[in-house]
């Protein structure tokens, strides 16, 4: 079964802070044309700070712009059942091709509150829910024995795991291979090709917003049987993310050096990085030694 590659997606916003659909669309665009699919509104597309409406209207934008040439996967995730299942039913109403459930944060939640949280939000809409583990971030983990369970709903497809435990991935891993339809997705960049070599059914990538020809280049190789030309593009994937990443908060970053390359995309929004001259400098030094500077964006 081929493998494949979705990109985190970054929202663009304008300088007010609204979002710029147009540049966010040239991004959907971007990531199509080197051959990844999208996730949207998920923790590099700034999801925590994106109202409800806006949510509904970016992922409306992102499904039209795709126009069926890519998978479309958007994260429903909110830190209550109620929220998460009303903004859940919107997209089943837009048409994606997955929901991503991020598991609550702020509440502390058990792992019979998660079973529940997942399962009412699967149990509510048509299309295919994914568990969306990010443990650093919610401070909730799903508990592979959680997701032994939930792999049993008719309506739970897989999970992303962003946790970044390899032994967290082997065991989620291992669910998959022992169910009949539970698809395990990559979230740690650095274990794109692990992942992929020890039955993932793909990847979900920040970093693939600043390299998306490296990313799908890890994946189109390993499809195609060549593990030395896919060790090569994991090892340029992964000598960048160690050096951007020791920076700070990763999507900030990724959002910020995208900035750098194509100022189209807008800041975060705020409390997120703040535009700063000795780190902007830091990452265009990062951006120029691997020679991402000169990437043409559409």
């Amino acid at each position: 079964m081929a493998k494949e590659a979705f990109v985190a997606l970054v929202t663009c916003f304008n300088d007010d802070e609204s979002i710029n659909f147009p540049a966010t669309r040239a991004q959907v665009r971007r990531q199509i044309a080197a051959g990844n699919n999208i996730m949207c509104a998920g923790t590099n597309g700034d999801f925590t700070a994106l109202t409800f409406d806006e949510k509904v209207r970016l992922t409306e934008q992102v499904v039209d712009e795709v126009g069926g040439r890519a998978r479309v996967i958007v994260n429903a995730g909110m830190p209550g059942t109620y929220e998460t299942l009303l903004l859940a039913r919107e997209f089943d109403r837009i048409g994606v091709d997955g929901i991503a459930v991020i598991t609550p944060f702020f509440f502390a939640c058990t792992q019979d509150g998660l079973v529940r949280h997942f399962s009412t939000v699967a149990d509510g809409v048509e299309t295919p829910v994914y568990l969306y583990d990010i443990p650093a971030r919610t401070q909730n983990h799903i508990e592979p024995e959680t997701a032994r369970a939930l792999a049993a709903h008719g309506n739970i497809a897989g999970i992303k795991d962003s946790g970044g435990a390899q032994d967290t991935l082997e065991a989620y891993l291992a669910i998959g291979k022992a169910a009949d339809a539970f698809d395990v997705y990559s979230g740690p960049d650095h274990l794109v090709l692990w992942a992929l070599g020890n039955g993932a059914k793909g990847c979900i990538s920040g970093l693939g917003n600043v390299m998306p020809d490296v990313l799908a280049g890890i994946v189109s190789a390993f499809n195609a049987g060549d593990l030395a030309e896919a060790e090569r593009q994991q090892a340029v994937f992964a000598a960048f993310r160690k050096d951007l990443y020791g920076l700070g908060y990763p999507p900030a970053l990724v959002k910020r050096s995208l900035f750098l390359m194509d100022p189209s995309v807008g800041a975060s929004r705020q409390p997120a990085l703040l535009p700063e001259p000795e780190q902007d400098a830091r990452i265009t030094a990062l951006l120029r030694r691997h020679g991402l500077l000169r990437e043409a964006l559409a």
